[in-house]
């Protein structure tokens, strides 16, 4: 699955206290595992690296919502239960640009 996919997948709490379904968007695949960006629609607060998104076609997010970047997670393949969307070139621009931002690789 390419970057920039978005898929539902039941992601961890970051206190491993539980988990729940949600949008994940793709940063990168092997053969086992998925890296993903946790996706969220609670946008009262956001952070300087986080990607707004804003719902369409393309992403088919229901509601506003933003790309946790700091929320990373290696996930088993199993755990995706089907791709939701995609994002953006645009999207896409901004979501390297803050992963980079974060892991400070400029």
């Amino acid at each position: 699955m390419p970057k920039g996919n978005i898929v539902l997948v039941t992601f961890p709490f970051t206190d491993l206290s539980g988990n729940k379904l949600s949008p994940a968007v793709v940063l990168c695949e092997s053969s086992t595992d998925y890296t993903v960006c946790f996706i969220t629609s609670q946008i009262t607060f956001s952070l300087e690296t986080d990607v707004h998104l804003s719902p369409n076609n393309i992403n088919r997010l229901r509601v506003k919502s933003l790309i946790r970047t700091s929320k990373i997670a290696t996930l088993d393949k199993r755990l995706a239960k089907g791709l939701l969307g995609e994002l953006s070139d645009i999207e896409l621009t901004e979501l390297n640009i803050q992963l980079k931002k974060l892991l400070q690789l400029d």
